[in-house]
C-alpha cells in the first residue's frame, strides 16, 4: 500500500477560555484577558468551512498530477545543492531526493552544509561557484543572504532553483531563480490552523512556532495567525520567534516556561516546522503531559520522517503538513533539466495533505503516488 501524503497536563483540565487570536511581536510572546469560553463553537462559519477543507487534506489517495511530458535528460551536467544546515530535517530530505534523482539521470551532486549562519551559507556559496557547476540549489535559506553571490551566478549563467527560497512557487525574477519549489505557503498555513479549528470544535488555545529570520517561515506564521482568527474561539496564547539553527537549545527551556505560564490553557501548537515539537517533547514529557495529549501539535512543514514517528507513535505531535520531500528532490533535477534544455520551468506545485496516525499507515514520509515513473519516463531513463 503506498504511503500516504503525507498533553494534557497532568491533573489539569482543559479550560474553555474566550478570546480573539492576538498577534504577537516577532521576538516575544502576548497574552489575551482570559474569560469563560462558551461550550458552543464561537465561529460556526469558521468552524464548518474548516472542517470541509481538513476532510479534504486527510484523503489518502494521492495520485500524481504533476509533469508528464517534457526534454529528455541532458547528459554530463553537475549540481550543488547548498543546505542552510542540515540539522533542518525538510533541507535534509530534500538534498536526499535530489542525490536519488541525479543518479537516474547521469548528473554529479554535490551538497555542501551552510551550517545554519549567515556566514556559513556565504562561504558555502563561494565553495560553490567556486566548482563552476551546471547549476545550484538554494536550499532553505533567503537568496538575500547571500546576494552577491547569487548575482555572481547569475552574471555567470548558473541557474539557481530554490527549496523554500522566496515566499512563492515557481520562477522568480527578484531574486534571479528558474523556479522555486514548495507547496503554497498560503495553503500550508491555512490548512494547518484549520486542522486546530477543527479539531478543538473551535474551542483552543494555541502556541505559534517560528523563525522570523527566514521570510518564507515568517510569512507562513503570519498566515496562521491570520487564518486563526477567523475563529472567536481560538486563542493565540504566545507567538515564538526561535531561530532553526538554535531550536535544540532554546526550544526545551522555551516549552518549560510556556507550561508553567499557560497549564492547561496550553491545548494546541503549530510551527513552521516539524523539529521545534522533537526538541518540545523533553519539556512537555518533564511537566507530565502526556504524548498523546494536548497540547496537540501540528508542524506546517516539512513531514520528515521524525515527525512521522512521533505522530505515529503519539509522542508529541498530532498531525504534519508534509512537504513530499523526495518528490521535491526529483522535481528539482527536472526543472534544471528543463532549463538547460533551453525550455519553461513545469509549474508543477504540489497540493497539501495532512498526515496523522489515523491516515499515514505507519509510513515516515509522504510523496505522490508514481512520481519516480513519471520522471523516468520524461527523461527517457
Amino acid at each position: 500500500m503506498h504511503p500516504t501524503r503525507n498533553t494534557t497536563v497532568s491533573a489539569a483540565v482543559l479550560l474553555a477560555v474566550a478570546g480573539t487570536a492576538v498577534v504577537g511581536c516577532e521576538g516575544g510572546s502576548t497574552t489575551a484577558a482570559s474569560t469563560v469560553r462558551s461550550s458552543q463553537p464561537g465561529c460556526p462559519t469558521a468552524l464548518t468551512k474548516a472542517k470541509q477543507a481538513v476532510k479534504k487534506a486527510e484523503a489518502v489517495n494521492a495520485p500524481w498530477t504533476g509533469p508528464t511530458t517534457g526534454p529528455e535528460a541532458v547528459p554530463d551536467k553537475t549540481i550543488v545543492y547548498i543546505a542552510q544546515t542540515m540539522t533542518n530535517p525538510g533541507v535534509a530530505g530534500v538534498a536526499k531526493g535530489v542525490q536519488e534523482a541525479s543518479k537516474v539521470v547521469g548528473w554529479n551532486v554535490h551538497t555542501i552544509n551552510g551550517q545554519g549562519t549567515p556566514s556559513g551559507i556565504k562561504a558555502a556559496f563561494k565553495e560553490a561557484l567556486a566548482l563552476n557547476p551546471s547549476g545550484i540549489v538554494i536550499g532553505g535559506f533567503d537568496p538575500e543572504s547571500a546576494a552577491q553571490q547569487v548575482q555572481e551566478a547569475d552574471a555567470a549563467g548558473i541557474p539557481l532553483i530554490g527549496w523554500h527560497a522566496v515566499g512563492a512557487p515557481g520562477p522568480s525574477e527578484d531574486p534571479k531563480l528558474f523556479s522555486n519549489i514548495t507547496t503554497k505557503v498560503e495553503d500550508v498555513a491555512k490548512i494547518s490552523a484549520d486542522w486546530i479549528i477543527a479539531r478543538s470544535n473551535g474551542s483552543a488555545g494555541v502556541v505559534l512556532f517560528t523563525d522570523a529570520s527566514i521570510p518564507f517561515a515568517k510569512r507562513k506564521s503570519e498566515l496562521i495567525k491570520k487564518e486563526l482568527a477567523t475563529c472567536s474561539g481560538v486563542e493565540l496564547l504566545s507567538y515564538e520567534n526561535i531561530p532553526i539553527p538554535e531550536a535544540g537549545s532554546r526550544t526545551i527551556d522555551r516549552a518549560s516556561s510556556l507550561l508553567s505560564r499557560f497549564g492547561g490553557k496550553w491545548t494546541y501548537s503549530a510551527a513552521i516546522n516539524d523539529l521545534y515539537f522533537d526538541h518540545a517533547a523533553s519539556a512537555l514529557r518533564a511537566g507530565g503531559v502526556q504524548g498523546g495529549g494536548a497540547p496537540f501539535n501540528i508542524g506546517a512543514g516539512d513531514g520528515d520522517p521524525g515527525a512521522f514517528q512521533r505522530i505515529n507513535g503519539r509522542e508529541f505531535q498530532a498531525a504534519t503538513v508534509p512537504e513530499p520531500l523526495s518528490e521535491q528532490g526529483w522535481q528539482i533535477i527536472d526543472e534544471f533539466n528543463r532549463a538547460f534544455a533551453g525550455k519553461q520551468a513545469s509549474g508543477y506545485v504540489a497540493p497539501v495533505h495532512i498526515a496523522t496516525a489515523a491516515n499515514s499507515g505507519g509510513a515516515l514520509s509522504w510523496d505522490s503516488e508514481g512520481y519516480r515513473q513519471a520522471y523516468r519516463e520524461i527523461w527517457g531513463k
